[in-house]
């Protein structure tokens, strides 16, 4: 996918506190309060519920409702998702709860014979195991409104604890006894907020779950979220969480060194791969279990399932390129669907076809009678939104601007692609489709040092909502030239910096290797890395894009 370059400031720099501040103004930062708040984030303990966007009334009406369940000798259910989100939340809670002396157990819905969220089949199941007076949705509940009805009827109270988008209607309110909710913060970040006015001892210990989750959901770091995970990961390096210990070591990474990096392409997707394959409950166990040896056996078991997702994502990902590919469609909505795919990783092919055409996609998973479909969008298109506008044909949905879910029956497959081809035709327009690499500056050679990129660490968390510093610098000598990599996806540069060989490295991007020659010139736009290997540390561009300079072109 070519990519159009728009460097968003022309201003020349001449230090580190040039770059700085053309990044703090490129984020739309300008006064010192706003600059002050961003580099120094409050302590999330010293944030209000008003500053997390979340109903103080709610909030008490679901204080007041545990405590009744606590006094009762009610048994509470924690029904919580399948995800990284879902099962860090969840396990906040179930802990939260177990600590105050409630009879709580954990529930999580098996993906393909419950689906997402509540269900009438899950409450029933929970019904005959737990006899609960009491359930706690976590990362989901929102749109539930139907279920949670259904559980009114059979004497359960629901407590919803979520953050995706509300539903316009049926109305929920008046159906669940309280609701914690903010788009703003991952569900783990609302589970949090609400166990701190719960039971505020020891809360701040939590805080290596609420980063872990936040990233791993791929919420904006901006606002309370900078604040949740620039402490959280000071509580990862640090955690005495044994079985997120375990996790790390399996996965050979350097606690001491965990970022958001190592959360959200390491870490989460082990987390996640049981519930994608099999059933989370086991990640969960993971992060409960006060036991070494148990920690280590679910550990590796998390390990050997990630693999298996690789694998099966890698195959679904070519048969839906070559599905797409023969169908010849120019529409401007990806949409496939095919009896082959497991329900489990659609999202993550969604997500691979918008990185390789740019436009929206959903995939869906079709089964004889239902099929579960997943979407992802692009910068600037409401996905959710567009799905929403077809619900009389959808049996549920839900999600966010950017990913979204839907259950369809599967005779209504074809109805709902025209529905939403024609929209998506109509609304997303030809800049949209535009895929635009926005580098804050351009950078001379004499700042590729590693002074400066750790002169940038004052900036982090980086993520979502605040990407890490991207730069362009032009003309730069390829001294040589490698691809690296299973099957030789990957581009190894070694750049001529002032008479120094530095590496850049080029994920993904072994197909450019034909048009990059030894001792001829290379304009990139990347970002800044240190790299520590046998020993040394060493600083390494992180390329996002090549361009063969415009003179050389013409030669």
């Amino acid at each position: 996918m070519i990519k159009d370059w728009k460097i968003l400031s022309s201003q020349k720099t001449n230090s580190l506190d040039d770059i700085i501040k053309i990044i703090l103004k490129n984020r739309g930062l300008s006064s010192s309060k706003e600059i002050s708040q961003f580099i120094n984030p409050p302590h999330p303990k010293d944030l209000t519920l008003s500053d997390f966007q979340i109903d103080k009334q709610e909030v008490q009406k679901a204080i007041t409702r545990i405590k009744e369940a606590k006094s009762k000798k009610e048994s509470v259910v924690v029904y919580t998702d399948y995800d990284a989100d879902g099962v860090c939340g969840g396990t906040i809670i179930w802990e939260i709860l177990h600590k105050m002396g409630l009879q709580v157990m954990p529930y999580i819905p098996d993906r393909v014979e419950e689906g997402y969220g509540l269900s009438i089949k899950g409450i029933d199941k929970i019904i005959k195991e737990f006899d609960p007076g009491l359930i706690i949705t976590v990362d989901h509940g929102i749109t539930g409104s139907e279920k949670i009805d259904y559980a009114k009827k059979k004497g359960i109270d629901t407590i919803v604890i979520d953050h995706h988008v509300l539903s316009k209607s049926p109305p929920l309110k008046h159906k669940a006894h309280s609701i914690i909710h903010t788009t703003k913060l991952a569900a783990t970040g609302v589970a949090w907020v609400f166990a701190r006015q719960l039971h505020p001892q020891g809360i701040e210990s939590y805080l290596d779950l609420v980063a872990l989750a936040t990233v791993a959901d791929l919420v904006p770091l901006i606002g309370p979220n900078r604040s949740l995970v620039k402490f959280g990961l000071e509580k990862i390096r640090n955690t005495k969480r044994i079985g997120l210990k375990a996790l790390i070591e399996t996965a050979g990474i350097d606690q001491s060194r965990i970022g958001v990096h190592e959360i959200g392409h390491i870490l989460a997707p082990r987390l996640n791969a049981m519930g994608r394959l099999f059933h989370a409950l086991d990640s969960m166990r993971l992060l409960c279990t006060p036991d070494e040896d148990r920690a280590v056996e679910l550990a590796q078991k998390l390990n050997r399932t990630n693999k298996e997702r690789q694998v099966l994502t890698q195959d679904t990902v070519s048969h839906a390129h070559n599905l797409y590919l023969s169908s010849q469609n120019n529409k401007k909505l990806i949409f496939i669907a095919h009896e082959t795919y497991n329900q489990g990783i659609i999202g993550l092919v969604a997500g691979k076809l918008v990185e390789s055409y740019y436009r929206p996609a959903i995939v869906i998973s079709k089964g004889e009678i239902y099929s579960k479909a997943s979407a992802r969008s692009i910068n600037g298109f409401n996905i959710i939104e567009t799905i929403r506008t077809a619900s009389e044909f959808l049996v549920d949905s839900g999600g966010h601007p950017m990913a979204a879910g839907f259950t369809v029956k599967t005779e209504f497959i074809e109805i709902i692609q025209k529905k939403l081809e024609d929209i998506v035709e109509e609304k997303l327009t030809p800049d949209l489709l535009t895929n635009t690499l926005k580098a804050d500056c351009i950078l001379d050679n004499n700042f590729l040092k590693t002074e400066i990129y750790r002169g940038l660490q004052i900036l982090e968390p980086f993520g979502m909502g605040n990407p890490p510093p991207l730069f362009i610098t032009r003309s730069l000598k390829i001294n040589d030239i490698r691809l690296i990599g299973r099957d030789n996806k990957h581009l190894k540069l070694f750049l001529d910096i002032d008479g120094k060989n530095i590496e850049a490295v080029g994920w993904n991007f072994g197909r450019f290797y034909p048009d990059l020659l030894k001792n001829k010139f290379v304009d990139i736009a990347f970002t800044l890395k240190e790299n520590h290997w046998n020993g040394q540390t060493n600083l390494q561009l992180n390329i996002e894009d090549v361009k063969i300079p415009e003179r050389q072109q013409r030669q």
